[in-house]
């Protein structure tokens, strides 16, 4: 099942039971969702009425944990540990997991020592073992560990709930980058239309070039019919020329055996 298909199923039926719970119910409920080890959004729980009636009462703790889990990570719980309530075992480990979606966001090369620090850690393996086991296996994260440089490369990460106020500095992200995508593609549609240009020109230049090797083909083939022409008046002239020389010859030795012969007589 796509992971976002079984958070929808999942807050669906928390939600459901928030609606139909108060006080001690409701804290039990709240307890099983923070431990569920497939739920990892909250908001919509923590917007159910029956939820929000608990600030103020004996079970405001609850309320408590339910924010913790919505909005913070597991530095959050350790310096407010005091003010909260114990958590268990499943509880610990999806703080620490929604802690690594938290870093995910700010930034997508996250530092062993780091998530040592946030996590708790003591060494690199039971890290590793953590990041592969209980977040990649998970589905919340996908990414490469990288034991050479002693870092995490993050390359998915399921998304938060969003934390008050940030959903304006969300809002001004986004028209910000509309704004941004806006101006792109009034540059792409200019660059589109220059390239449409120039290639009309070079159409056009094109057509030139044709019709210009077109002429000088016509010039080419019209000037080798006039030399063809010139060439066969040239040789007619000059076999003309030599027919009446030879004539010429052969009339004048025609006179002379003429005359050779009267002298005989």
């Amino acid at each position: 099942m796509d992971i976002e298909q079984k958070q929808a199923e999942l807050i669906e039926y928390f939600v459901k039971q928030a609606e139909n719970h108060k006080e001690a119910s409701l804290a039990n409920v709240i307890v099983e969702a923070t431990s569920h080890s497939s739920l990892f959004a909250f908001s919509e729980i923590l917007a159910v009425p029956n939820v929000a009636e608990l600030q103020g009462t004996e079970y405001s703790m609850f309320l408590d944990v339910l924010r913790l889990f919505a909005h913070g990570t597991w530095s959050d719980y350790k310096s407010n540990a005091s003010r909260l309530l114990p958590l268990v075992p499943d509880q610990v480990r999806k703080l620490k997991q929604l802690s690594v979606l938290t870093l995910a966001e700010i930034n997508k090369v996250l530092p062993y020592d780091q998530l040592m620090q946030e996590l708790d850690v003591t060494n690199v393996r039971e890290l590793e073992d953590f990041l592969i086991n209980e977040c990649m296996y998970a589905g919340i994260v996908r990414g490469k560990l990288d034991q050479l440089r002693r870092c995490f490369e993050v390359q998915f990460a399921a998304g938060r709930d969003l934390r008050p106020g940030q959903l304006g500095c969300m809002i001004q992200t986004l028209t910000s980058w509309l704004t941004t995508s806006d101006s792109l593609l009034l540059s792409i549609q200019e660059k589109i239309k220059w390239a449409d240009t120039m290639s009309e020109l070079d159409k056009k230049h094109q057509k030139e070039v044709e019709d210009r090797v077109e002429e000088v083909k016509k010039s080419l083939s019209l000037k080798k019919e006039i030399l063809g022409c010139v060439g066969r008046c040239v040789l007619l002239t000059w076999w003309q020329k030599l027919h009446t020389v030879s004539r010429q010859t052969w009339n004048s030795g025609d006179m002379r055996r003429s005359s050779t012969l009267n002298l005989v007589e």
